[in-house]
């Protein structure tokens, strides 16, 4: 089947979809109606660049005999119009070919997301809450709201670790390729000498477990320990037993949460936390079967493994998977991200767009 009889088989499903919820059983099935209405707008994007194309083909077709049976300066018209419609052919043509690509199911989910300090200690640290910073202002540029799970802190106001969930529409989607081990270039602010110092960070980026994420965890395969909240330098902040760890057994993954004052609160959002981990250990082993590389986030933290560079010195960022570099460091630093993930998204489309019709 080439594209556009795919594209008119779609088109045949839009209107059988339009037709069937407004069936009286249908409307009264509010399960039924929300599925078809969701199915309906997944296919509107298609559908609607589909008519565009066959619209266009017959601008083309008439634009080419006008060309053929005239001549002089209407010959000329028609020449330049039939490259425009050409050309705006092509574009819709890639337009329906990107909007046919398979959906991430977990796209649309909130994210979960840990840095966690890796090579160069007190300084390991310290990038970690500047990788948090730049998260925190990424997501309030986009209304997305922040919720700390979890978090180890030094008193030079770094992060050993760090959890938290960024919640709103589509947080995973572009979230989802911050994950990796991002490297800082820089004079340490305890370095006396003005030597620049290489450390690292990792970053892990999970869709949040909910409903659609079909995780089963067994009371017999956790270990659930209570202890009293700490904050910075480990005093106690709360004289209740309210913070939570959990231990999967099968697996020895560990998930703690403190945020809250209530203990059955923090147990949960342990447990959601959990799922989402567990959910990629499954997804990894499923890569694997599928013969592809484990993602590129799943990594160790050395130095060598890195995703992004930020150069102090010299006022780069470079993002190595795309061999993206820019000169805006603070500016990046305080959550312009979004050219980085636009492009980071692009490459991933075009590469998925190579397979699709082979």
């Amino acid at each position: 089947m080439d594209l556009m009889d795919k594209l008119a088989t779609l088109a045949t499903r839009y209107e059988e979809l339009n037709n069937l919820m407004a069936q009286p059983d249908v409307l009264t099935d509010i399960s039924l109606l929300q599925r078809y209405g969701r199915e309906q707008s997944e296919l509107s994007t298609v559908v609607e660049k589909y008519h565009e194309l066959i619209d266009t083909d017959k601008q083309i077709k008439e634009a080419q005999e006008m060309y053929d049976s005239e001549e002089g300066e209407l010959r000329d018209m028609a020449f330049e119009e039939l490259e425009q419609l050409k050309a705006r052919k092509e574009q819709l043509l890639e337009d329906v070919q990107v909007a046919l690509l398979p959906k991430d199911i977990m796209d649309e989910k909130n994210a979960v997301v840990t840095i966690q300090g890796g090579a160069g200690g007190d300084e390991a640290a310290l990038f970690a809450a500047d990788l948090f910073r730049m998260y925190s202002r990424y997501a309030d540029g986009r209304r997305w709201k922040i919720e700390i799970l979890d978090g180890n802190d030094t008193e030079q106001g770094g992060f050993k670790d760090i959890t938290f969930v960024i919640r709103g529409k589509g947080a995973y989607s572009r979230m989802k390729y911050e994950g990796g081990t991002h490297r800082v270039q820089r004079v340490p602010s305890t370095e006396a000498n003005g030597r620049i110092h290489t450390s690292t960070a990792k970053v892990i980026v999970l869709p949040e477990a909910d409903d659609d994420i079909q995780i089963e965890v067994k009371d017999a395969d956790i270990r659930v320990d209570v202890y009293r909240s700490t904050g910075h330098g480990g005093q106690s902040v709360n004289t209740t037993d309210s913070a939570v760890r959990i231990t999967h057994l099968p697996t020895g993954l560990v998930v703690t949460c403190q945020d809250e004052k209530s203990q059955l609160k923090n147990k949960q959002k342990a447990l959601n936390v959990l799922k989402s981990r567990l959910w990629d250990l499954e997804e990894a082993k499923r890569q694997e079967e599928l013969g592809k590389a484990r993602r590129s986030q799943v990594q160790t933290g050395d130095r060598s493994e890195k995703i992004r560079t930020y150069n102090f010195p010299q006022d780069r960022v470079t993002d190595h998977r795309i061999g993206l570099t820019r000169h805006n460091l603070p500016g990046i630093l305080d959550g312009s991200l979004d050219e980085f993930i636009d492009n980071l998204i692009t490459v991933d489309q075009a590469e998925k767009l190579q397979g699709m019709f082979v």
